[in-house]
């Protein structure tokens, strides 16, 4: 996917489906919403507004209060594409997203999830 079609993607169709994602594997939905939380820095309420309304990651992205400093310590590969190695920061971040909760619904243990 370009970075013109990431930013482009709703954060509204992609947040059920990490969600579903992480129930199939025994996981909450609180989980992932601690996962996203700690990444963007939107507190809960934040983050229940945009599952509701039509965002896009672009602007996801760019009003999240702060993007947590140890998400540059998120390594490997999503997609076959190494997460460290892509250049476009809008779709590094969203590939950060999706390596989180990868790692959550692969059963990680929240403090080595949330680089603790």
């Amino acid at each position: 996917m370009t970075p013109r079609d990431i930013s482009k993607l709703l954060f509204t169709t992609v947040y059920p489906l990490y969600v579903q994602k992480a129930e199939r594997k025994g996981r909450t939905r609180e989980e992932v919403d601690a996962v996203i939380c700690w990444l963007t820095g939107y507190d809960r309420e934040q983050l229940a507004h945009h599952a509701r309304v039509a965002i896009d990651f672009q602007a996801f992205f760019d009003q999240a209060p702060r993007i947590h400093p140890n998400s540059a310590q998120v390594k490997g590969t999503v997609c076959g594409v190494r997460v460290e190695d892509i250049s476009d920061p809008l779709t590094q971040k969203v590939r950060v997203l999706d390596k989180l909760i990868d790692e959550l619904a692969k059963g990680k243990a929240m403090d080595k999830i949330l680089r603790r």
